[in-house]
């Protein structure tokens, strides 16, 4: 058997536990998982967390690689904060619906159309998009930042229309919203949910602002999924109904084992088909390979990456106080 590479080549009897632990110290690279990764990769890795967070949260260490185990929009946004060091996604098929919902080209042809307006660009988008928004936004900023536009200010919010209009209503602000949205967020049905909160009498909902208004309008709790882990933390209760990917249930049965943490179901009664197609594609076996192979590699052209890190820099120069936060707070739709 070869220690890098199991029998014949293969994977099989390799421990890739061990082996990924081997490759991190060699390769002098820190794991990255999106709270929506499966639980044996949360478990591994160097930091959990938001998108954003565990960017800034790499470009802090002094590591030469860093592998992300989310989405390819996040270790884009990786990239942009940490141009120097390598960044490896384990899969990079792993899309996302939101990024899909709004091409480049489009995108620009929308501004065009409306040449007053300013665009609020939520992170879940790709380089190319970022460059052409004037300001990023996460779930848990986007308040923050929009409190800080005149209010004569016209304004695009794009590419969750499900977020934009939460924040519309929230706020009060009208925004040009483009039409896209998460299908996992979408896949929740109010008719299931109604019938599980009657199962749980009193249970709150906790639910991430991608989903439609009507899983919204039934949430006590509406927020980021790090605002949704320190809601269930804190809350006096003993169950909570989810509303988001079920993979964040592990953080959550961690922090607080004795509490009952129940995914919100989807159409079919359960919560499988919320679970998001993109994340799964990153497996222990394809995180081992991309740390000993190096690939696949992202790679962002130096002018693109400084366009689209105006946004982001914009972001954090008027809300950086809330990255990893869960600041839209307790407030229903």
């Amino acid at each position: 058997m070869d220690a890098r590479g199991g029998i014949g080549g293969s994977l099989t009897g390799l421990d890739l536990r061990a082996e990924i632990d081997r490759l991190r110290k060699e390769r002098n690279a820190v794991i990255l998982a999106h709270y929506y990764q499966k639980p044996e990769i949360q478990d591994l890795a160097d930091f959990v967390g938001d998108s954003l967070d565990l960017s800034k949260k790499a470009a802090a260490t002094d590591a030469d690689v860093i592998a992300f185990c989310g989405v390819r929009f996040m270790a884009e946004t990786a990239k942009i904060l940490s141009p120097d060091k390598i960044v490896v996604l384990p899969d990079m098929d792993a899309g996302c619906s939101l990024e899909d919902s709004c091409p480049p080209d489009q995108f620009a042809a929308f501004r065009a159309a409306h040449p007053d307006h300013i665009a609020l660009t939520y992170i879940n988008c790709s380089t190319e998009v970022k460059a052409l928004s004037d300001v990023i936004v996460t779930s848990s900023s986007a308040e923050k930042i929009l409190s800080q536009i005149p209010l004569g200010q016209k304004i695009i919010f794009g590419p969750d229309k499900n977020l934009g209009g939460y924040l519309a209503r929230k706020t009060g602000r009208e925004m040009l919203l483009w039409p896209g949205v998460c299908i996992v967020h979408e896949a929740f049905s109010e008719t299931e949910l109604l019938k599980l909160q009657l199962q749980h009498p009193g249970a709150p909902v906790a639910a991430h602002p991608e989903c439609p208004p009507y899983i919204l309008d039934h949430a006590d709790y509406v927020g980021s999924t790090s605002g949704i882990l320190a809601y269930a933390d804190a809350m006096a209760g003993d169950t909570l109904i989810v509303a988001t990917e079920p993979h964040i249930i592990h953080q959550m049965e961690k922090a607080a084992p004795l509490k009952n943490f129940i995914g919100a179901p989807g159409a079919d009664g359960n919560c499988n088909c919320n679970v998001c197609p993109y994340m799964a594609l990153n497996t222990l076996e394809k995180l081992y390979l991309a740390l000993r192979d190096l690939t696949p590699r992202v790679e962002i052209e130096e002018g693109l990456r400084l366009q689209a890190k105006k946004s982001l820099d914009a972001m954090l120069a008027m809300a950086s106080g809330t990255v990893g936060q869960g600041d839209l707070g307790p407030v229903k739709a």
